[in-house]
């Protein structure tokens, strides 16, 4: 979805973000970072971009009084992509803003970096992008060289792996009345103090695009059946895998979801529909969410979602059985000998 191939670094910015909590403070640079080294050039694209190219999931800009020039970092951008020449000017600004932020005693202090690139290609076109970086985990390196008859050795302390983007957001300079079309990365800091990089600092909203439709319908119906189904109706494993295989199949051989069809050729049952009618409405409500009736399917969700998908059978520690086809051909009892449960599988012949 995002490639760099053709992209370049136009201007960067560099700034130290300390913790506001902790009583540290923030260091600005006075002037943007001039680079001449194409292969410095080159291996901070590889860190900046690198890590986006495996970004399905788009986000937009957005703020609670539903006026997008509220949002700062929605504010400062734009000034940046109408006047190039405000560019360190604003990266300072949005160093500020993100210290002001940085409230929380567990938020660690690291440089910001504010980056302008040229060419970054997002779904197939072409655009200039505003990369805001923050690096937080520092490493210590070994560096081996020649020296003399032998080799010598040194290290170098508070280092930055390029291989590692900690915190990281890419907007794209296209569909600006929407609020931009926006990648995030947050490596660190999973617990719930670090929501201030996307939903403090960026206060983003997934955008609700054919995607996001496709993932969100396939993830809801996986939950239900897997965690919901048992509440109401007698299902084994293997029931549910049948279900779970019919979703994707639906969602592979269809160009289009269309609820009332999905519900009565994969579900195929009254009172089953509208449990699931009942547990997409309340996902909606709980996560202030609306996943259309109808909508094109994405490939390239249907794709995500197939690897986690689990069509596997694990009978204790002795079989899996994967089931890929008709569910008739499996059937469930129990050996009173044995006082043991049992599937017998029925097939023509092995491959």
């Amino acid at each position: 979805m995002i490639s760099f191939y053709e992209a370049s670094l136009a201007d960067l910015s560099i700034h130290r973000i300390g913790n506001k909590a902790q009583d540290e403070f923030y260091v600005l640079s006075e002037q943007s970072l001039q680079i001449e080294d194409q292969l410095l050039k080159n291996l901070l694209l590889q860190y900046f971009l690198t890590p986006y190219a495996k970004v399905n999931e788009i986000y937009r800009f957005t703020h609670p009084n539903d006026d997008l020039n509220l949002n700062e970092v929605f504010h400062f951008a734009t000034a940046i992509f109408e006047n190039g020449e405000s560019f360190h000017e604003n990266s300072q600004q949005l160093a500020k803003y993100l210290y002001e932020i940085s409230s929380h005693p567990k938020i660690k202090s690291g440089e910001l970096y504010v980056a302008f690139f040229e060419n970054v290609q997002i779904e197939g076109e072409l655009h200039d992008a505003i990369g805001i970086f923050k690096s937080e985990t520092k490493e210590t390196y070994l560096k081996v060289y020649p020296e003399h008859a032998g080799f010598g050795m040194r290290y170098e302390e508070e280092a930055i792996n390029i291989s590692k983007l900690d915190k990281g957001c890419l907007i794209f300079k296209t569909e600006k009345e929407e609020g931009y079309k926006v990648a995030v990365i947050d490596q660190t800091n999973r617990s719930a103090e670090a929501v201030y990089w996307k939903d403090e600092f960026l206060k983003l909203k997934v955008r609700n695009d054919n995607y996001n439709q496709t993932n969100n319908v396939l993830g809801v119906y996986k939950s239900f059946v897997t965690d919901k189904l048992d509440e109401n109706f007698e299902m084994t494993k293997a029931d549910k895998i049948d279900l779970l295989n019919k979703s994707m199949k639906y969602f592979k051989e269809k160009e289009s979801f269309d609820l009332e069809e999905f519900s009565n050729e994969v579900i195929a049952n009254k009172e089953g529909i509208e449990s699931f009618k009942n547990y997409k409405k309340s996902y909606e409500e709980e996560f202030d969410t609306t996943i259309a009736d109808s909508f094109d399917i994405s490939g390239a969700a249907v794709k995500k979602q197939a690897r986690v998908f689990k069509s596997v059978l694990k009978l204790d520690k002795n079989f899996h059985i994967y089931i890929h086809g008709d569910k008739e051909l499996i059937e469930k009892g129990y050996d009173e000998d044995k006082s043991m449960n049992y599937y017998k599988v029925f097939f023509k012949e092995e491959e």
